[in-house]
């Protein structure tokens, strides 16, 4: 159940202290992950887009490691038991606008919703529709780009603490497919131990997507 955080007993409750008034509060962790094996199961898949497996693999591995489904709301820390996703979606004016979609444990499932989510967007007026919702994890795609560093830009009182996600072009490395991802997080809910978890926790799902998506 959602609930909020015991900070009195909380292991990281001096480190919150000491983040949290931070006026840049924020760290961002770039790297490239394997994702050889994840287009080979695509492929065996007619319809399933590889950009929307991606995110179900980024916004399931982020429901698993508890610091990403923290919020700061009035000054006290929020967990959200589900948390699920946002992203932009480029437009036939080259323009973007953001889509948003459930979580779905269920893959085939998750890859309806957020196609739906995507062509809804796509198809409609072309608002861009930021949400104030915090119980999601913001992603965004640079298929143009293999980045090495990535900043974003914001502004305070619009999802302070809500993770943000970036994946970029994807580059041949010998016989491997890698692709530059993103993590950016505020300090004062987790540290690189827990954005180290998260990464090595997608490279083993990205090892085994089969396994992982029946799991």
């Amino acid at each position: 159940m959602d609930h909020y955080l015991d900070l009195a007993n909380w292991s990281r409750h001096e480190l919150f202290q000491f983040f949290i008034s931070y006026s840049n509060p924020y760290f961002n962790v770039c790297t490239s992950v394997d994702v050889t094996k994840l287009m080979s199961l695509v492929r065996e898949r007619p319809g399933v887009k590889i950009s929307l497996a991606i995110h179900y693999f980024a916004l399931r591995i982020a429901n698993e490691i508890e610091p990403f489904r923290y919020r700061l709301k009035d000054e006290r820390v929020f967990v959200y038991d589900v948390i699920n996703g946002g992203t932009t979606v480029l437009l036939p004016n080259e323009s973007f606008a953001y889509a948003y979609f459930d979580y779905e444990r269920d893959f085939e499932a998750f890859i309806t919703g957020m196609g739906k989510a995507i062509d809804d967007i796509r198809t409609g007026n072309g608002k861009l529709k930021p949400t104030m919702r915090d119980d999601v994890i913001y992603h965004t795609t640079l298929p143009w780009i293999s980045f090495t560093s990535f900043a974003h830009a914001r502004t305070r009182g619009r999802g302070d603490s809500v993770p943000r996600i970036v994946f970029g072009k994807f580059a041949r490395e010998n016989e491997r497919m890698m692709m530059p991802i993103s993590v950016e997080v505020h300090h004062a809910l987790m540290d690189g131990l827990h954005v180290g978890r998260y990464l090595s926790r997608l490279e083993e799902a990205l090892a085994d997507p089969e396994t992982f998506i029946k799991g």
